[in-house]
């Protein structure tokens, strides 16, 4: 009787899963024995990381999509359905058009979502990047920028950690390069007593900011944005005016995991080695959507997915687990438009940062052009 491996969501981690299952399951999928079936929201992928690019005008929006059945290995079954509620207990996935998949192993890929709204006034007070609508709106108010009182105001829980201090050293850079910076000033706010959530990067962002002449905000929880009078206050009571404010965003994991009871805001609880739902052997859960306490990124994603490909390939060929996560995590950082570092760390070992440098800077941006090897679990 054949076996059904169905992955929930269609991002980097679910489409890594997929196409390495292909790869090393080749004889169960010709002989019937197994079929690995996918549920995403969406015909196209887009490459998330591309965004941060788009408002400098350093990457074009066809630059970030790829037609998803192209992305995926021809043997994964593919369909544009997104799931509309998982019964882990029937070990079944209803679609919002209605269908009903069984499965065997389930894998929740189901990513992140940005919820602005929450907020309140920050979706009509406020830029952000996380999503094309909102890069294209941000790119259009840097064009017309012309000096003031800028504040990147920092939301928790957000994906890719380091982002916000990304964007602030490239706007810094973009903003001296059309000879703005002596006539604008830039205030970067942090819910907590530092400027970045990992203390070896606070300890090196910190000067940083401070030698670049961007000032700091810490202990700074947003409560609301005041979009009339370009203001936005903190829980700790603090206010901060604009010309032009620059958030990220909270997030929120997909509404199905909630809807399906199998987490708060979206977030399932997961194993941190094995990557196992908690309660479940048969529901793997990699990428944004877990609730392990490291960083929610590109490169965890692909860390864990190639975890679960290893362990879903081993139950199904010995009935066994074959590997644990250890709680990699790799980042680019981009110091600038010219520059970079990156931070990488595990369970055992805490963060480290290399110098920052312009062969790092290329090096991400040649990551960006070799992502779809990624997302094809070639590199």
């Amino acid at each position: 009787m054949s076996r059904t491996i169905l992955i929930v969501g269609g991002g980097l981690a679910g489409t890594i899963v997929a196409n390495g299952l292909c790869r090393q399951l080749g004889a169960e999928l010709r002989s019937g024995a197994l079929d690995v079936v996918m549920l995403g929201a969406s015909p196209t992928h887009m490459y998330q990381p591309g965004l941060l690019y788009v408002p400098f005008g350093r990457m074009r929006e066809a630059e970030l999509f790829r037609d998803q059945r192209k992305v995926l290995d021809r043997r994964v079954n593919f369909f544009v359905d997104p799931a509309r509620r998982i019964d882990v207990d029937k070990c079944q996935v209803t679609t919002e058009a209605g269908r009903a998949f069984r499965y065997d192993y389930l894998v929740l890929a189901t990513g992140s979502r940005i919820v602005p709204e929450s907020v309140p006034g920050m979706a009509e007070g406020a830029h952000w990047f996380y999503d094309l609508e909102g890069a294209r709106r941000l790119r259009d108010a840097l064009d017309a920028f012309q000096g003031g009182r800028v504040v990147i105001n920092v939301n928790v829980p957000h994906k890719c950690p380091v982002t916000p201090l990304e964007v602030a050293f490239m706007l810094h850079d973009h903003l001296k390069a059309r000879k703005l910076w002596d006539r604008t000033e830039l205030t970067y706010t942090y819910p907590i007593g530092r400027v970045h959530a990992l203390e070896p990067v606070a300890r090196w962002a910190g000067p940083e900011f401070e030698r670049l002449g961007i000032r700091t905000a810490t202990f700074f929880n947003t409560e609301e944005v005041d979009p009339a009078n370009r203001v936005i206050r903190s829980m700790e009571g603090d206010e901060l005016p604009y010309d032009l404010l620059i958030t990220i965003p909270p997030h929120r994991g997909a509404p199905v995991i909630e809807e399906s009871g199998l987490g708060r805001g979206g977030w399932v609880p997961t194993h941190p080695r094995t990557l196992r739902r908690e309660g479940s052997g048969n529901v793997f859960v990699v990428g944004d959507t877990t609730t392990i306490p490291i960083s929610k990124a590109g490169s965890t994603a692909h860390y864990q997915a190639e975890v679960a490909v290893a362990n879903l390939v081993s139950l199904c060929q010995e009935n066994r687990m074959a590997r644990e996560y250890d709680g990699k995590v790799f980042c680019f950082v981009e110091t600038g438009l010219g520059a970079g570092t990156h931070v990488w760390f595990d369970y055992d070992t805490p963060p480290r940062l290399a110098p920052p440098g312009q062969m790092i800077h290329w090096f991400k941006l040649a990551y960006n052009r070799l992502y779809w090897l990624s997302a094809r679990g070639l590199l």
